[in-house]
């Protein structure tokens, strides 16, 4: 539970930037329900923070946190289009449920969030294997590297999609 002076602090900050923050992001989506829903999800993510009462430049965080959210909403977005084309593609009798299509699309998101994570290289290594196909020697042959390499950080993606699906 969030400490009295954290709330105390969110509540002044909402308060005296809420306004603010919803002209900022109107101007940025040009979708006023979006607007609303981002300052929202702003302010519950300040919330969540436990730092709120040591803020020294409310807008510059707000607006810190705002420009994340917008980033985390357009990738999403991409990934569903993206998930939607590929569902069009398929006959309609083997098309998921609703309920499923939503687990895919948060598993998907997760992965995407995961992947951003790794470096260039191990994200490289990690998407020739699994969407490729290449086995570990033909990826080594084709980055030239060696085939310790390519395992050291075959593990470093697997560990790190495994902890993100993990919090999901």
């Amino acid at each position: 539970m969030p400490s009295l002076p954290h709330t105390d602090a969110v509540q002044r900050i909402y308060h005296q930037h809420h306004h603010w923050l919803q002209g900022w992001l109107r101007g940025r989506l040009s979708c006023a329900s979006d607007a609303a829903d981002v300052a929202h999800d702003t302010f519950v993510r300040m919330l969540s923070s436990r730092s709120a009462d040591q803020i020294r430049e409310p807008r510059d965080y707000l607006a810190t946190v705002a420009r994340g959210l917008v980033i985390d909403r357009y990738r999403r977005r991409a990934i569903e289009s993206a998930y939607l084309q590929s569902l069009a593609a398929r006959p309609e009798q083997v098309a998921p449920s609703e309920e499923d299509k939503a687990i895919i699309l948060d598993t998907l998101v997760a992965v995407d969030k995961a992947l951003a994570m790794l470096g260039a290289r191990t994200q490289r290594i990690f998407l020739l294997s699994q969407l490729d196909g290449l086995t570990y020697q033909q990826i080594a042959a084709q980055l030239d590297v060696s085939l310790t390499t390519v395992k050291k950080h075959m593990v470093r993606a697997f560990t790190e999609c495994t902890l993100i699906m993990a919090a999901a």
